[in-house]
């Protein structure tokens, strides 16, 4: 399955640090031969968010970074990165709303 990432997703996976970027890019692999069929713990449904959406779990859950995704047409895209919740809750809500605003720009072709 094709996966993309929002421009403002891409700056943000490239602030993160080197090791944490090669967790995420491991992850992102599965999720490119799995695809939506890519369950716990590599992927899961965020919970509370104001639409759906799921986080890529890197390391199996144990990476402190989410990638924060949507399937929209044929594609699974990556519209923020953010913090696991658990380390930084307001971060993770954050970067949730970011993502959700985001992916609705991405179908009104923002």
């Amino acid at each position: 399955m094709n996966v993309r990432f929002r421009r403002e997703a891409a700056a943000e996976f490239l602030a993160l640090p080197a090791r944490e970027q090669a967790a995420l890019t491991s992850a992102l692999r599965k999720l490119e031969a799995v695809g939506e069929a890519l369950a716990f713990p590599h992927s899961s449904a965020v919970r509370g968010a104001s639409a759906a959406l799921r986080e890529l779990r890197p390391r199996q859950g144990r990476s402190r970074w989410r990638a924060f995704y949507r399937r929209l047409g044929d594609d699974l895209v990556i519209a923020a990165i953010g913090p696991e919740a658990a380390v930084d809750a307001r971060g993770f809500g954050r970067a949730v709303e970011a993502a959700v605003a985001r992916l609705a720009d991405e179908e009104e072709g923002v």
